[in-house]
């Protein structure tokens, strides 16, 4: 087995290149950041997810020079956080654009239009999974399920939830992000560029004068379960796709979006009504 340098993941014998530091008023700077991060855990080493976003914040993603900084801020070797950053999705390893634009293509966001969604930005952008456009305003990536099935085909830029999107408004809305438009999240706070939502992620408040939430919540396909429960039934209400100028309206019947009024169960498969189970009836 070759031996390697600690913390450096080279074999001896090698020549190791150093990251560069950070310019000395870009190091002071972060360094009292850090020390405000560091401060909120009682195990210094607790502080290293909430650090990698920090000095994403710096550059838009996570440098040898940003994961050295880490390394040596918490007594960690850099391969520890290198293990960390790139475990983790959330933390970029190279440079990528303001707005990180994520597909959902999980199973019920795929079946509802994320597959074709994501095809069409790829062709409309001009770009591939994970890469950047030529302007640096958009990085598109397919992403896992981020638990908003109830509103799918979902769409997360930076982090931020865009509901009910289908292949032409994920388009207009990918142009106004270029255009440098400023556009509204479905629900949560007003969208920021990718390192000002890092250094959110980090812990700091969000100094924008516009950034208390700006609304949304819970809409009636997140609340279709709970008036299933109650016993309610009523007509589906239409969300998608999900524009501020169409007003919500009644679903007729026979409407692709009627499946989801609440129904009894027994009242979906009436030959097998729910009853209790084997031991509730002894």
């Amino acid at each position: 087995m070759t031996a390697t340098a600690e913390g450096r993941g080279v074999p001896l014998g090698m020549p190791q290149l150093p990251a560069p530091e950070y310019p000395a008023e870009v190091r002071d700077r972060l360094a009292a950041d850090a020390r405000e991060v560091v401060a909120r855990y009682p195990d210094s080493r607790s502080a290293l997810l909430p650090l990698l976003h920090l000095v994403q914040s710096e550059e838009g993603y996570v440098t040898p020079t940003g994961m050295r900084f880490c390394a040596e801020t918490l007594g960690l070797t850099t391969a520890e956080v290198t293990a960390v950053a790139t475990f983790y999705t959330m933390y970029r390893r190279r440079p990528s654009g303001d707005y990180q634009v994520g597909v959902c293509t999980n199973t019920l966001c795929a079946v509802l239009g994320g597959d074709a969604i994501f095809a069409a930005l790829q062709e409309h952008l001009g770009v591939g999974n994970g890469e950047t456009t030529e302007d640096g305003k958009v990085t598109l990536e397919h992403i896992e399920c981020n638990a908003a099935c109830d509103f799918a085909p979902v769409l997360m830029i930076n982090w931020e939830f865009f509901d009910n999107q289908t292949v032409e408004s994920a388009k207009r809305l990918v142009d106004r992000l270029r255009a440098g438009e400023q556009v509204a999240p479905t629900r949560g706070a007003p969208l920021c560029d990718f390192k000002q939502t890092a250094r959110i992620l980090a812990g700091f408040p969000d100094e924008r004068p516009d950034a208390v939430a700006s609304g949304g919540s819970a809409g009636p396909a997140s609340l279709a379960g709970l008036r299933l429960a109650k016993g309610e039934t009523g007509p589906a209400v239409v969300v998608s796709p999900r524009d501020p100028e169409v007003p919500d309206q009644e679903t007729p019947a026979g409407h692709p979006s009627s499946h989801d009024a609440p129904q009894q169960t027994s009242a979906s498969d009436p030959a097998h009504p729910a009853g209790p189970t084997a031991e509730e009836g002894e």
